[in-house]
């Protein structure tokens, strides 16, 4: 009796893996060559990243700086073209009509930028002194504008909802198998659940991925790549010395240096 419970638990989790991966669609990532699964489509995608830019540049101060915030819209134009270029040139052009480009500078000293599905860039003042120069910042939004040409958000968003498929399923042990009609509601669950496009932590493959795809990117839109590596040194100095700032201030506001 207990082999057999064992093995038809067994057959249960195999049948579910089954279900839930023969879901969706598969796609092919543009430069990479990866094949992806996605459970959501694009159009709901963009509903969501639509939702959640508007809601941000509501409460975002734009900067005022207007030099620098025309190098972003320059840099990130030419990034859009080089993108869109290598679409067309390579049987993808029906994709190029998920992205209505938009890019913004805020008024925000975190060193931060993202770009959103649907193309809709954000970089923060805070980043512009790491990046010093207009090729490094091509380097930060090529990255950044990769993880929305490969569409990772949507592929973690189809983690997720794979995952409540599988708890679903196994919790109704193989009930109704029409698992089409449980996307929607699946699908808000997951936004509940607080997913965030601007701040999603995306996998080592993942952002292994942006990195190559957006050398290229930069490379396309007449960007040397190879300013990649001492941005990337800076970087990861500036990083670390902020980590020490933090941190000796942490120590000295709890009153450890002060005795």
């Amino acid at each position: 009796m207990f082999v057999n419970m064992k093995k038809t638990s067994f057959l249960l989790v195999v049948l579910v893996a089954m279900l839930v991966s023969s879901c969706g669609t598969t796609r092919t990532v543009p430069v990479s060559g990866r094949k992806q699964n996605l459970m959501v489509s694009d159009a709901e995608i963009l509903s969501l990243s639509e939702h959640e830019y508007t809601k941000f540049m509501n409460t975002a101060k734009r900067s005022s700086d207007a030099k620098n915030a025309q190098m972003v819209s320059r840099v990130g134009k030419k990034l859009a073209s080089a993108v869109e270029t290598y679409l067309r040139q390579n049987n993808m052009a029906d994709e190029i009509s998920n992205f209505k480009w938009e890019f913004n500078l805020v008024a925000d000293k975190n060193v931060n930028a993202f770009c959103m599905p649907g193309g809709k860039i954000v970089v923060y003042e805070g980043l512009l002194p790491v990046t010093q120069n207009e090729a490094s910042l091509a380097i930060v939004l090529g990255h950044e504008i990769a993880h929305a040409v490969a569409k990772h958000s949507a592929e973690q968003m189809s983690k997720q909802i794979k995952q409540q498929y599988g708890m679903q399923i196994g919790g109704t042990v193989l009930g109704a198998l029409g698992m089409g009609s449980n996307t929607s509601s699946i699908l808000s669950a997951v936004v509940q659940q607080g997913f965030q496009f601007r701040n999603l932590k995306y996998s080592r493959d993942h952002e292994s991925e942006a990195d190559y795809m957006g050398l290229i990117f930069a490379a396309m839109a007449g960007y040397d790549p190879q300013v990649a590596v001492a941005f990337w040194v800076e970087a990861t100095i500036f990083s670390a010395t902020t980590r020490l700032m933090q941190n000796a201030y942490s120590i000295y506001s709890s009153g450890c240096l002060r005795q």
